[in-house]
């Protein structure tokens, strides 16, 4: 799996990355106060880091090839500095409240975090993977933090992942009580290994956790 996430991005084979962003994310955001930490898993370059970070949110992103994390600051013309973080390297944008830690997302140890933005890490692993990662995370959060999760939804036995469809059922297994705020079909944007295996259906699912309080 690491060999593999690496080699997608030295051959640029990241079909799943998002230029402009995640339509689903900018509009089901749930409302933090600004300056609280917002964990993003498996973050790559994705532009959804500054939008976060334009809220006054401090970004915690986490991604294991030094490439994607790179590009992430040249892309969008960041100057950054750097420091051993445990097994994982911090690489903290200058002037701008982002930082992301290269290495496996299982070594991660910050403080607890406000809130859980993920697109692309529950879908980037393999089944057998997911629980762990959950409660890697769940370790990383504090007990009240919000979540909003984006999944995939599709048929499998024609073409797998990753990034892997992940059903209702399991959501809800990981995150009780998860609320299903979006269905759209993703076919147009989906990787293109999927439209040339003959899948003729795709839909992108937003979720995202339940108020908390009374």
């Amino acid at each position: 799996m690491t060999e593999n996430w690496i080699e997608r991005w030295e051959n640029g084979r990241t079909g799943w990355h998002e230029p402009g962003g995640n339509a689903g994310l900018k509009a089901y955001w749930p409302g933090i106060t600004a300056g609280q930490r917002v964990l993003v898993p498996l973050s790559g370059k994705s532009p959804d880091l500054l939008w976060l970070a334009g809220l006054g949110h401090e970004v915690i992103g986490v991604e294991l090839s030094e490439i994607a994390v790179r590009a992430f600051f040249e892309d969008n013309e960041l100057e950054y500095s750097t420091e051993p973080a445990g097994t994982l390297v911090a690489f903290r944008a200058s002037g701008l409240p982002v930082t992301i830690y290269q290495g496996d997302y299982f070594d991660l140890d910050v403080e607890r975090c406000y809130a859980l933005y993920d697109r692309g890490a529950l879908v980037a692993l393999p089944e057998a993977v997911r629980p762990d990662y959950v409660m890697h995370t769940n370790r990383l959060l504090r007990p009240d933090a919000a979540i909003l999760l984006v999944t995939l939804e599709y048929d499998q036995s024609v073409v797998s992942g990753p990034p892997f469809s992940v059903l209702s059922d399991e959501v809800n297994q990981y995150w009780p009580g998860m609320v299903r705020l979006e269905q759209k079909d993703d076919f147009e944007t989906c990787p293109p290994k999927f439209r040339q295996a003959g899948l003729s259906e795709i839909y992108e699912v937003v979720w995202r956790s339940p108020p908390s309080g009374p």
